[in-house]
């Protein structure tokens, strides 16, 4: 890696350079994160490979290798060679070489970057202050529910009558379930027990137990990334963590005619993780084809106690959201009819926030 090289991939912002034909001579990490795409496959192809329906941003580029002056544009649509959209601010400047060969330098930002960052700082404090709340309302709970479960072993002693004992019984149970209850809306509460583990291992045992769990009546369709390395992670915790947002889908595309979950792993070069840019993150996508988390559901959907089903918790995804956050990671939910995407990001570097 020369120094050029090596100094592009430190900018968070996506840069581009393109030669007079509009051909792709350099793409930094922060740009290929953005393209979802890598620069080996990108070097000396047309910019016009690089998105679907390329029409308005060839247009740009064109214009500015014409005219020899800059634009700027905001909140440009692109969509990626994947099918997925995205919004970026876009700053292109005409370049010449020491042989006086034009070119063009693009700049990518991503509007929808900048919006996750602010939600993702919003969604941590808000949760923070629930879980705050949370930890002083399960203490008020705990201590009550220790002495009628006391009450009821001592009752049960002194009743003369089998019959009358069951109801001490049914005193005891219920109080216990609803300690357990308490305890996970507590969430996790030990620290994490580190290995260095790859993320696929942890990917097939999930799949595995959700195959016994359907009968193997479900379709799991693996899109992993080989290239992905070891990190540090705490495998039982990660183990539920995952099982949760399967489970979840499970339950979600059981309804539909064929229930489908597709499990993909990438990597992705600098990428913001609440305030932190990380150099490499792993990110895994877990899409089912269910019939999709109503709209009002949606800004919630990882709050403890919200569920859109008669017989949930509500705990699964929030359990799920705090063990990703104590490995310095963040998740994710977008939906829509016929698709939910859980998207989690683990950073692939040896401490954690």
């Amino acid at each position: 890696m020369n120094l050029e090289s090596g100094i592009l991939d430190t900018i968070s912002t996506g840069i581009l350079v393109l030669d007079s034909e509009l051909k792709v001579t350099a793409l930094n990490a922060a740009g290929q994160a953005l393209l979802d795409t890598s620069e080996a496959r990108c070097i000396g192809v047309h910019a016009e490979k690089l998105v679907l329906n390329p029409q308005d941003w060839l247009e740009f580029l064109s214009q500015v290798l014409e005219s020899h002056s800059p634009h700027a544009s905001r909140s440009v649509a692109l969509t990626l060679l994947s099918g997925q959209e995205i919004h970026v601010d876009v700053i292109i400047t005409p370049v010449m070489d020491t042989d006086g060969n034009s070119g063009l330098v693009v700049e990518l930002m991503a509007v929808d970057r900048l919006l996750r960052i602010s939600r993702d700082g919003n969604l941590v404090h808000a949760q923070e202050t629930s879980r705050a709340m949370i930890r002083g309302l399960a203490h008020e709970i705990k201590n009550p529910l220790g002495g009628v479960r006391g009450a009821a072993q001592l009752l049960a002693r002194e009743l003369p009558n089998e019959e009358l004992a069951e109801y001490t019984r049914i005193i005891i149970r219920e109080a216990d379930r609803l300690r357990d209850l308490v305890d996970r809306l507590l969430g996790p509460t030990r620290q994490l027990d580190l290995q260095i583990l790859n993320i696929h291992e942890i990917l097939e045992h999930v799949r595995n137990l959700i195959l016994a769990e359907s009968g193997n009546r479900v379709t799991i369709v693996r899109d992993y990334d080989p290239s992905l390395p070891e990190f540090p992670c705490d495998r039982a915790q990660l183990i539920q963590a995952v099982l949760n947002i399967m489970r979840n889908a499970l339950q979600a595309a059981a309804d539909s005619n064929k229930c489908e979950i597709i499990i993909r792993s990438r990597s992705q070069r600098q990428f913001t993780v609440g305030t932190k840019l990380h150099r490499l993150v792993c990110r895994v996508d877990i899409i089912d084809n269910g019939p999709g988390i109503p709209a009002d559901l949606l800004p919630s959907v990882f709050a403890p106690m919200v569920t859109g089903r008669a017989d949930g918790t509500g705990l699964g995804l929030s359990i799920a959201q705090s063990i990703i956050h104590l490995h310095g990671g963040s998740l994710e939910c977008e939906s829509c009819p016929g698709e939910t995407r859980f998207t989690f990001y683990l950073p692939l570097e040896t401490n954690h926030a």
